[in-house]
């Protein structure tokens, strides 16, 4: 009998030292995949996704902007290293925040997630965690999962561009990664940002912020309105994680580097989340944005129209506010006038809508909405 026990428990600790050195033993990257032949299971799957890149690169939604995705595509090169060759990333114009990598190697990167990040190094953390998914071949996985479970059809809309968020975000179990793929995939993005000299805390910081904007009204649920979340379940564990796995990182940030990509586009990507109509969102994303930026005329602007078009106790005051800081900092866009008249509109304030409205057409006489503006001024009178 202790005989028995004895081998019980050595056995046991055997088992538990052998967990533990395979646990600390350090990841190494596959080599480049070789493509399947067509006739197979995974070269039938990796043709599937082929027809999909070529639709989304045919898509209004993608970005033909050269720099931007030249851009990209150099930073998916350092992260992925020998994989560089097989990865092409396209930047597609949807202002939600997601990103995914197809087991064919394309990746796609949201607007709304590049709106989203601070520097180059956040933006990193991100492809560095879908890369990690392909080279550890979850995707794969996963659609020969979905595929044996007759979910293969809506799995599709997680690589494609048609329907975007609104599909995606049904999702829900159909194409999700498990919490050890998802494990793997964090601890291989700390790995590749350290390795290509990135500041790896930077990884729960995206996090982080990410759930603040979720966050914003308690009565939401993350998993069902999250594009993001559809296929990578929240956690306030994963981020504890990531903090905890690099917290002796200092790499670079390359703040300067990513401002300099994104701000040709940001005005748009902005104009493109205040039309999502998520405003306590778009409210938590601005402030945080101003707290690096508190004097940016645009910024000011997008958060007082957040707030005036969420209309809440309170909210025309705050969007005034915001409208007036924007002109006082002297880079106020022009439609920032055309917002003030119709706060002032609203407050039955005639005279001062009036004048903001002359000062809009001042700033843009060719605007679209012009003629309109002009007719309004004539039946004012």
């Amino acid at each position: 009998m202790r005989r028995r026990q004895w081998l019980h428990w050595g056995c046991a600790c055997c088992a538990a030292v052998t967990g533990l050195a395979k646990a600390q033993s350090p990841w190494v990257p596959p080599p480049r995949f070789t493509r399947p032949d067509v006739a197979s299971e995974e070269g039938g799957l990796w043709a599937l996704m082929d027809r999909e890149e070529t639709r989304v690169r045919r898509s209004p939604f993608c970005m033909h902007e050269t720099a931007l995705n030249q851009y990209l595509s150099e930073i998916a090169c350092k992260l992925g290293g020998d994989h560089c060759p097989d990865v092409r990333v396209y930047a597609v114009r949807t202002p939600y925040f997601n990103a995914s990598m197809a087991p064919n190697g394309m990746m796609q990167v949201w607007s709304g997630l590049l709106l989203r990040m601070e520097n180059e190094a956040q933006l990193a953390a991100i492809m560095a965690h879908e890369i990690g998914h392909y080279l550890q071949r979850h995707s794969l996985e996963q659609l020969r999962d979905v595929k044996a479970r007759s979910a293969f059809a809506t799995a599709m809309i997680a690589f494609g561009i048609y329907g975007l968020a609104g599909q995606l975000v049904a999702l829900g179990g159909a194409y999700a990664f498990s919490r050890d793929q998802e494990r793997d995939a964090d601890r291989i993005s700390i790995e590749l940002m350290r390795k290509t000299g990135y500041d790896a805390r930077e990884a729960a910081k995206v996090w982080a912020d990410l759930l603040a904007e979720l966050r914003a009204n308690p009565a939401v649920d993350p998993t069902h309105e999250s594009v993001l979340f559809a296929t990578h379940p929240p956690s306030d564990e994963r981020r504890d994680e990531l903090q905890r796995l690099s917290v002796h990182d200092d790499g670079q940030t390359s703040e300067a580097a990513y401002k300099a990509q994104l701000a040709p586009l940001r005005f748009g990507l902005l104009e493109d989340e205040i039309k999502r109509g998520r405003f306590d969102e778009s409210v938590v994303l601005l402030d945080r944005l101003l707290a690096r930026e508190p004097e940016h005329g645009d910024l000011l602007y997008f958060r007082g129209e957040a707030r005036r078009r969420r209309n809440g106790a309170g909210d025309a005051a705050l969007a005034m506010a915001d409208y007036e800081a924007a002109v006082r900092s002297g880079q106020a866009p022009a439609v920032t006038h055309r917002s003030m008249a119709a706060v002032y509109r609203s407050m039955g304030q005639g005279e001062q809508a009036r004048a903001a409205w002359q000062l809009y057409l001042q700033a843009a006489p060719d605007a679209p909405d012009a003629a309109l503006i002009r007719q309004y001024l004539e039946e004012a009178q």
